[in-house]
């Protein structure tokens, strides 16, 4: 398994835009092991979900609600990824968590990175 941190949470207005990163640390053989990375969200009272995720293969999937506004990318440094998210709104707001996946299906969370979206 890896640590992961994210960074890039703040309070932002409707509207606006935000970038969050995720870094991944560790062993070689556990970052080059990783084949899925994604981000999930959880709102207060309500169950975390699945923001958006992106393969090794580069191959992405997002949730509806984010959909033409969010976007995640790889950085060419194995086990980074970012998420870009534009256009948000006051139900974006929630915890932003970071999620891996390796070759044995081990899963690692990141602490969490904090989006509010308010005026």
């Amino acid at each position: 398994q890896v640590q992961l941190v994210e960074s890039g949470g703040d309070l932002v207005q409707p509207g606006g835009s935000l970038r969050l990163s995720c870094v991944a640390s560790g062993s070689i053989f556990s970052i080059y092991a990783i084949t899925w990375m994604g981000w999930y969200r959880q709102a207060p009272g309500k169950q975390r979900e699945l923001v958006a995720g992106i393969s090794s293969k580069n191959t992405t999937n997002y949730a509806d609600s984010v959909k033409g506004r969010f976007a995640i990318s790889r950085a060419n440094a194995k086990g980074t990824v970012y998420l870009q998210m534009n256009s948000l709104q006051p139900e974006d707001t929630a915890v932003y968590y970071c999620n891996a996946v390796d070759t044995g299906t081990r899963t690692s969370w990141g602490q969490g990175t904090q989006v509010t979206v308010s005026s």
